[in-house]
């Protein structure tokens, strides 16, 4: 039984509104503002702070999907789900467009920002969906396309008393244009265990 909700957008906020929204349908269409990115100085040396995502109450016990089109064609063009806490603690994971195919990966930030990427060419212009799970004092990262099983993506910690917002973002660090499609946003319980995954 699926007992995830679509999120109502809102109860979602923006953390840097983007350049432009539309609605169609039930899908979310989002155009982000040039040189936009999330990272704070590990080994580039510089902070950023102005990408976009549209953030819901994210607390224990609770889990966030997010789903959209990864269809990217320039360097570092992304999209995902994040999970905030503050400037200094957050978590961004999804699809990336780096060394000329997409890779899914995710950036775990603790005062510094680490990354880590794994090539995923065939996903390319299909629907991902990405899920973040928040149990005691860890959030569990999921990931997968259609037809084919869930992802491990990433397991970062999270104090338990860390009051959080999660939900969809995107950011265009090297250009103007970038339009990204989400067509789902949900929440519902977390994951019963680590290595089981989601029921569906």
């Amino acid at each position: 039984m699926d007992h995830r909700q679509e999120v109502d957008l809102n109860d979602a906020t923006w953390l840097n509104p983007p350049l432009a929204t539309a609605v169609e349908g039930t899908d979310l269409l989002v155009t982000a503002r040039e040189e936009s990115d999330f990272w704070r100085t590990t080994s580039y040396g510089f902070v950023r702070d102005d990408g976009h995502a549209l953030l819901t109450a994210f607390p224990g016990g609770s889990a966030v999907e997010v789903t959209f089109l990864a269809l990217f064609d320039a360097l570092y063009d992304q999209a995902g789900l994040m999970v905030r806490v503050d400037a200094h603690t957050w978590i961004k994971a999804g699809v990336e467009m780096s060394d000329g195919v997409p890779q899914l990966g995710a950036v775990v930030t603790h005062g510094l920002s680490d990354w880590s990427l794994a090539p995923v060419p065939d996903w390319h212009g299909r629907p991902v969906t990405v899920r973040a799970s928040r149990v005691g004092d860890a959030v569990t990262i999921r990931a997968r396309v259609p037809e084919e099983p869930w992802r491990m993506v990433r397991l970062a910690p999270l104090s338990p008393d860390a009051v959080a917002g999660a939900g969809p973002f995107c950011c265009s660090p090297r250009r103007a244009g970038l339009q990204v499609r989400f067509t789902r946003f949900t929440r519902g319980p977390a994951d019963t265990g680590l290595h089981e995954g989601p029921d569906a």
